[in-house]
């Protein structure tokens, strides 16, 4: 029988040092090996007690939770979830917390002394066992420090020459920041992201985005006119879908329930690129967790669009795009490395170059399905 994965909780709060232990105890595939109410004493019994996974609290005293996880990046090879709150800081730091190194991240329920713990119950345990099995992520593509961010020249009512949608989970932050900082002020496309994460947050991933690179990113708005160099990332909470109008396509939020676990859902949003934009439609997978956007992707596909996975390698967690590749229905394999090169030839205001020159950039749906 396969050991459980054993688990260091590190948080100030008596509060949480009781609650995660008592929501985690039901999983027998996951036993709470310690707890440690500050960083400093973290530190101290990761080394005593070598656990699997450890779960980090981010506001502590004597040593906060970005330094205890810098140390840990630095002294140990475990993975780190990071237990967050919802305000504005908290949402900074857990973003912080993802580019130096952090697996993932729950957010701690806004009443957690009301039992509202259980909601995260189950995206805690699941996390903790993906992350106890994850590859390490590829310093190559870890987030840099932002660059001074290049002026655009004003681009008037001009259309995108392409709108490619992405859906993302965990790894996402990192493998985003790499590819936005890595297209051009003159990029003649635009992006519309399904990144998994919580209400709250996604306003300041897309100002992290935004920071990095020299692309106009924001939250989406309902309404929204997609324009060229543009990237929105669909609010936490909330479905985006694209909608074809005489002025182009436009942005529509939508609070239905959620699909596949999720709101926001990667295949709501390719739905709507099947439907509205036809062959000229673009989905893309990228790394994360479940099988979200599989399905998204296979309307795509039938609808004469363009369908790319992430490669496996170069992803920290494969689920999302190996869901797509297995059933067939990613055309293309890219890598990270190369993905921004793919959407610059994609997106390119020459058109002779539409999918001409993509299968150079990109694999055959045949290889790089292995780890």
């Amino acid at each position: 029988m396969k050991s459980p994965v054993r688990v260091l909780v590190v948080d100030d709060s008596a509060v949480m040092r009781k609650l995660i232990p008592q929501l985690l105890e039901g999983d027998p595939a996951i036993e709470v090996v310690g707890t440690a109410m500050d960083g400093l004493l973290g530190l101290k019994k990761i080394g005593e007690l070598r656990p699997d996974v450890v779960t980090l609290d981010l506001e502590m005293p004597r040593m906060d939770g970005i330094e205890t996880l810098r140390e840990i990046m630095r002294r140990y090879d475990v993975p780190v979830i990071v237990v967050s709150g919802h305000s504005e800081k908290s949402a900074f730091s857990a973003l912080k917390a993802l580019s130096l190194g952090a697996f993932d991240f729950v957010a701690k329920p806004k009443d957690a002394k009301r039992g509202g713990m259980d909601q995260i119950a189950r995206e805690l345990a699941m996390k903790i066992k993906v992350a106890a099995v994850a590859r390490t992520p590829k310093s190559k593509f870890a987030a840099q420090e932002t660059p001074r961010k290049p002026a655009r020249s004003p681009l008037g009512d001009a259309r995108p020459t392409r709108a490619i949608a992405i859906g993302i989970s965990t790894g996402g932050p990192n493998a985003m920041h790499y590819v936005f900082s890595q297209l051009p002020a003159d990029f003649a496309g635009c992006l519309v992201v399904v990144q998994h994460m919580p209400e709250g947050f996604t306003q300041m991933f897309a100002r992290r985005l935004n920071d990095c690179s020299a692309l106009e990113v924001s939250e989406a708005r309902s309404g929204d006119l997609l324009t060229p160099g543009r990237a929105y990332i669909c609010p936490g909470n909330r479905h985006i879908k694209l909608r074809h109008t005489d002025k182009g396509e436009i942005i529509v939020l939508a609070d239905m329930a959620h699909v596949n676990g999720h709101r926001p859902s990667a295949d709501v949003l390719f739905h709507s690129v099947a439907k509205e934009l036809g062959s000229e439609g673009v989905a893309i997978l990228m790394t994360g967790m479940g099988e979200d956007g599989a399905e998204g992707m296979r309307a795509v596909q039938a609808a004469g669009g363009l369908t790319i996975a992430q490669s496996l390698e170069t992803c920290i967690v494969d689920s999302m795009p190996r869901a797509a590749i297995e059933k067939g229905y990613a055309g293309r394999i890219v890598s990270l490395d190369a993905l921004p090169a793919v959407l610059q030839a994609l997106c390119a205001p020459d058109r002779s170059q539409h999918r001409a020159d993509v299968p150079d950039l990109v694999a055959s749906r045949n290889s790089g399905t292995g780890n």
